[in-house]
């Protein structure tokens, strides 16, 4: 979803510029299962982790679960 213009979103009548972010983080997703053996990360072998950011620097929050024994 490209950014310009910004009119294209009616999202961007609230004030705010960043519909396009909001497709973008539905594409993306915004979860991420990860499971950990002997004390690390288990990735197959092409598997990352990629944060991607569409939003502009805001303040994030991060959460961690763990799941299990």
């Amino acid at each position: 979803a490209p950014h310009e213009p910004i009119s294209r979103y009616d999202h961007n009548l609230t004030g705010e510029d960043n519909g396009d972010a909001h497709h973008k983080r539905q594409i993306m997703g915004r979860e991420v299962v990860v499971a950990i053996t002997d004390g690390q990360l288990h990735f197959g072998t092409w598997e990352q982790i990629f944060y991607g950011e569409f939003d502009g620097r805001r303040r994030k929050r991060i959460l961690v679960k763990i799941i299990g024994d």
